[in-house]
């Protein structure tokens, strides 16, 4: 071997021991903890409790629902907004680009408190809508909240990652497909969605993910008192009564398992449009 070869596998060595300290090995420890009990030992016990469980079922359901409503929103409004950014002045462009890379940064307890101010019970904008007649009550701490409440900062991030993929569309294949008689909607079906797709189905895996994990923001709104798979992991190891790290690992082994599956589907989706596309 080389000696460029050995220098790149020695400046390798810090990345590897980073990423296995703290990717691998917290994941065999879960790995590990998720199959045993306080109670019978080692087994399957954990996972039997969460699928027999009404209470943790409709944790991985409220997740779930959140995660996908929320990205599915939010990817719709980022593309509509990235697509607008490439029609529009390039001061105006970067200065929405440099919000957006601001505001996916901006979670946790200010944006929980953010949110309180403006849709809460008594904030600004839900007594002005009450006002005018358009709403009779909002509750912000109920799934319909949460899911508002998370569109928010998964628009910043897709448009962050959406608006390069528009580099790829050509304007003179718009020209094209006009000259040839192809309406805009005819050129967006066969051409700009074909396109486009690897970089939407990347993007909304991303958003999901995203979504799946997020814990400051809704333990912040909520106090935790909102039934969902990272306030139920975080209530096993930290709580004071319900204190079970081995369910908390089974927790997030269900919770690693749902994004392997939709990693997984998006792979297949993936493929697939490449296969169309061709």
């Amino acid at each position: 071997m080389s000696r460029g070869k050995w220098l790149a596998l020695l400046c390798l060595v810090p990345f590897a021991v980073f990423f296995f300290v703290f990717q691998i090995a917290p994941l065999l420890w879960v790995l590990i903890h998720s199959v045993q009990s306080q109670d019978s030992g080692w087994g399957l016990a954990n996972f039997n409790k969460i699928f027999n469980s009404k209470f943790y079922l409709q944790a991985i359901q409220h997740s779930l629902e959140i995660s996908f409503w929320s990205s599915l929103f939010g990817i719709v409004i980022a593309v509509l907004g990235s697509y607008s950014l490439r029609k529009v002045d390039s001061r105006l462009r970067n200065f929405v680009n440099a919000f957006a890379n601001m505001t996916s940064n901006f979670s946790g307890v200010p944006l929980a408190f953010a949110f309180i101010i403006l849709l809460g019970f008594n904030g600004s904008i839900t007594i002005m809508l009450k006002q005018a007649g358009i709403i009779e009550d909002f509750n912000l701490y109920s799934k319909t909240g949460l899911i508002i409440l998370y569109t928010y900062f998964q628009i910043p991030l897709g448009v962050l990652l959406l608006y390069p993929a528009f580099d790829a569309l050509r304007e003179d294949w718009r020209e094209s497909a006009s000259l040839l008689g192809a309406s805009s909607w005819q050129f967006w079906r066969h051409i700009g969605l074909p396109v486009l797709t690897p970089a939407l189905l990347g993007t909304f895996v991303i958003l999901l993910a995203n979504a799946l994990g997020a814990y400051a923001t809704v333990y912040a709104l909520t106090t935790g008192n909102f039934n969902v798979l990272p306030i139920r992991i975080a209530a096993m190891v930290s709580g004071d009564i319900s204190l079970d790290p081995n369910m908390a690992s089974a927790l997030a082994v269900i919770l690693v398992g749902l994004m392997t599956l939709v990693t997984l589907v998006h792979q297949w989706l993936l493929k697939r449009s490449y296969h169309v596309a061709r």
